[in-house]
């Protein structure tokens, strides 16, 4: 692998400018530092802030323009140097090698300040006046700055220089501009002095795709193959016997008799990283479409699935025939399982497990060997793609999906006309779980998934999940999405006209031993109904009776009854989680969303609603008929009228 000069010429990470913005104490040298390196000379009489300065598109290898803005730190110019740094793309911290006090000002006010308002960007510690300072008295920049650095991690670099006697004037934009381009933070760990476990995942993705005969290794032909892809020029087979030698020496694991193992590739790149080298590992992580966050840039990546706010998304036969391909190859001691190790080995070319976070975070059930099943394995991508489609795409990327992303998922057919049909064509059900606190929703939504019951109360704060694959009658599997929904958060739910348009199902769930629990559940039942029968998104409902095992407030059943029959829909559920009496809820969650047209609820104000269109358009009518009725008088009277006056 060379790079060099052939990595300097990739434009890096998308940026078409870098824009950086010049701070720090006055009087320490910002504007004489701008212009010499802009201008080459050492300014005589500078304005107390320049404006704009755009350095020559060839002052540095990587031809990309750089714009400097100078700032100033007095009081009354403290809301316009806020407003630049926080648009700026790296940041050159001046102090004056004569003023020791402009350098304590670094850490007791600048870089504290950066923080404050939240910029995260790299900066550049630069001791202008180097010419100034007193010779009696010499720093050991490296000592100086050492403890500051080990504060505040977004400090890239620090040198000094001198405007006056043009010492290491162009290496400040250099520098600050290298660490836009090529940063350091994303993938180096300075401390441990290791390459980033993101950086290493991505780095492991490119090496499979350049093996080309998966043996493991990259042999001559396929590394030739990767450093014409990446730098536009082959390698002389002396290089690769050099490339290979010097791996050899440091690693011997790193070269096998085939050619360079992984553990030699990555060997490479953090040798190259520690050397200074950044732009050459840039260079490859952008050739194969990563950003600075290291993952895939927007446009490696299909466009959003363009659907109706009724659709929902979901994996194609395509996609989950490859997907359970993956889970057979991962499932490497074949007891049917993906364990956490072996999970860990299928997304370790992601740049992380995409279900470590919430909303995916232990949503699916788990086998007695703590993994995942097969469909275990497929309703966590289930979920994924129902939520977050795109999220799918990357990730269906990162683990070697080879067909046509966008490929891989479709958008199911609109709700409108699976009422028209009374049948959905999806295989993926949306259901959202409502109710007030201590109803038994999160119980629910555990044992949905095999988790035991218990006792301890543990209020949710934020919507979560729960998904699993449901057995229905004639060997037909359907996966069921829960999606509890706090009590909290309904108003803002139904703030939304479309929030509901894709959900497939709403599920009221109450504690049938406490009357206010129910007057609650029915309240939000009434709030669902409401807002379908006004947006046009009607929602099939089902309540659910929870603590079936406890005695039920006084007059539950004749509560339930009407209010189930009042709005048309089926009776409540009653179920009893901690009993594991679930009266089997799921299926019959399932069938009204398999059939839209059932157990849509109707309010007093909805019935109110259509009688008065029915009045409406019945008015219509008889208008309508009374106007034929005079037309065709009309159209009578004249033809008798036109005979009379043809007779006489």
């Amino acid at each position: 692998m060379a790079g060099g000069g052939a990595a300097a010429k990739a434009n890096s990470g998308g940026n078409s400018s870098v824009r950086i913005v010049v701070a720090g104490d006055s009087g320490t040298g910002k504007s004489s530092l701008i212009v010499t390196a802009a201008a080459d000379t050492f300014p005589t009489n500078v304005p107390p802030v320049l404006p704009p300065t755009r350095l020559p598109v060839d002052m540095f290898p990587d031809r990309v323009p750089v714009t400097i803005l100078d700032t100033s730190s007095s009081l009354e110019n403290r809301g316009r140097l806020a407003e630049e740094l926080k648009r700026a793309d790296a940041v050159v911290l001046t102090y004056a090698c004569d003023q020791p006090a402009t350098l304590d000002r670094l850490s007791t006010f600048w870089l504290p300040e950066l923080r404050r308002l939240e910029v995260k960007v790299p900066v550049i510690v630069v001791g202008c006046k180097l010419d100034l300072r007193d010779d009696q008295d010499p720093v050991i920049l490296e000592q100086v700055m050492s403890p500051i650095m080990q504060q505040f991690k977004e400090i890239e670099t620090c040198m000094e220089c001198s405007a006056f006697k043009h010492i290491q004037i162009p290496e400040v934009f250099f520098y600050a501009q290298k660490a836009v381009l090529h940063p350091t933070a994303p993938l180096f760990d300075q401390e441990a002095q290791t390459l980033k476990p993101r950086c290493v995942r991505a780095l492991k993705r490119i090496f499979i795709l350049c093996d080309h005969d998966r043996d493991g290794t990259l042999n001559d032909a396929e590394l030739n193959d990767f450093q014409v892809k990446c730098f536009n020029a082959p390698l002389q087979p002396s290089e690769i016997v050099e490339v290979k030698r010097v791996v050899q020496e440091k690693l011997p694991e790193g070269v096998s008799d085939r050619g360079l193992t992984l553990t030699g590739f990555l060997f490479l790149h953090a040798l190259f990283i520690e050397k200074g080298r950044l732009e050459t590992t840039w260079t490859v992580l952008r050739k194969f479409g990563y950003n600075n966050d290291i993952r895939l840039s927007d446009d490696q990546l299909p466009p959003p699935i363009k659907r109706a706010p009724d659709q929902s998304t979901e994996l194609t036969s395509e996609a989950l025939e490859f997907l359970r391909g993956i889970f057979l190859l991962f499932d490497i001691d074949g007891d049917g399982t993906l364990k956490e190790g072996e999970l860990e080995d299928l997304f370790s070319t992601a740049p992380e497990s995409p279900w470590e976070e919430a909303p995916y975070k232990n949503t699916a059930e788990k086998t007695v060997l703590g993994g995942l099943s097969l469909d275990g394995f497929l309703s966590e991508w289930a979920l994924m793609t129902l939520v977050d489609p795109i999220r799918t795409m990357e990730n269906l990327i990162y683990i070697g999906y080879g067909g046509d992303p966008s490929s891989a998922i479709r958008a199911t057919r609109r709700k409108r006309f699976d009422r028209k049909k009374q049948q959905s064509d999806r295989t993926v059900y949306h259901c959202v779980v409502f109710g007030p606190k201590r109803a038994g929703k999160s119980a629910l939504l555990n044992s949905f998934i095999g988790r035991p019951f218990s006792d301890d109360y543990i209020p949710t704060t934020d919507e979560q999940y729960a998904v699993n694959v449901v057995d229905l009658p004639g060997g037909t599997k359907r996966t069921l999405v829960l999606h509890e929904m706090p009590e909290e958060g309904v108003q803002k739910l139904l703030s939304k006209r479309d929030t509901l348009a894709a959900c497939d199902i709403a599920v009221f769930v109450h504690d049938s031993s406490d009357e206010y629990s129910w007057k609650r559940a029915t309240e939000l039942l009434v709030e669902v109904a409401s807002h379908g029968e006004v947006t046009g998104y009607e929602v099939p409902c089902l309540i659910v009776a929870a603590k079936d095992d406890l005695d039920p407030f006084p007059t539950e059943i004749q509560d339930s009854t009407r209010v189930s029959q009042d709005m048309g829909i089926e009776a409540p559920i009653p179920i009893s989680t901690k009993l594991g009496d679930l009266n089997n809820v799921f299926p019959r969650i399932v069938n009204p969303a398999e059939h839209p047209h059932l157990s849509i609820p109707e309010t007093e104000a909805g019935r109110s609603r259509k009688q008065y269109h029915r009045l409406i358009n019945r008015s219509l009518m008889f208008v309508s008929a009374g106007a034929a009725v005079a037309i065709v008088g009309l159209a009578a009277y004249r033809v008798y009228a036109a005979r009379k006056s043809a007779s006489s």
